[in-house]
């Protein structure tokens, strides 16, 4: 049995705990809590909304040996905190999906983070993962019906090249 992708949260306290979806998975046992830089690893992919680079399956064993990192901040502080994290660590932009959260339902790239890995998780092949974790909310499963054509896509492709130029189908 292959093991799971390891799920970090680098958390910021700056949420609506009630409507956190980070905290739900590490409540269930998917994802660490982590509110220590140090403590995430190094070889770890952070998904950034600034990175230059998309995700893809060219980042399968990066994520299997060190885990995926997604950040857990408010909008305000969310440049300057990706700055330092895009720096240090394997920077990774989610392709075009929309959200299927109640929230910001239909928008695209306003995730939560439990969509966020979710995609993720869908493009590096990790399927079955991808669906535990939306279980967790009523309207998690409905978040790969909104966008199974693109995921299917973006799961086909080979590299961060070829992701791009399927996103220009979709935007």
């Amino acid at each position: 049995m292959k093991k799971q992708i390891k799920l970090i949260v680098y958390h910021t306290n700056e949420d609506d705990p009630k409507k956190c979806s980070a905290r739900k998975l590490h409540k269930f046992g998917f994802a660490k809590l982590e509110r220590n830089l140090k403590k995430i690893p190094k070889g770890a992919i952070v998904l950034s909304p600034f990175a230059e680079k998309s995700i893809s399956k060219e980042d399968l064993y990066t994520a299997r040996n060190y885990g995926i990192v997604a950040v857990d901040c408010s909008w305000k502080t969310a440049e300057n905190c990706f700055k330092h994290l895009d720096e240090k660590y394997n920077s990774r932009a989610l392709p075009f999906v929309v959200a299927a959260n109640p929230v910001n339902y239909g928008k695209p790239f306003k995730l939560s983070t439990l969509e966020a890995f979710a995609t993720v998780l869908y493009i590096l092949d990790e399927i079955k993962q991808a669906k535990e974790i939306l279980d967790l909310y009523k309207w998690g499963p409905h978040f790969l019906v909104l966008n199974k054509q693109p995921l299917e896509d973006y799961r086909k492709a080979k590299n961060s090249n070829e992701i791009i130029k399927i996103i220009k189908n979709y935007i």
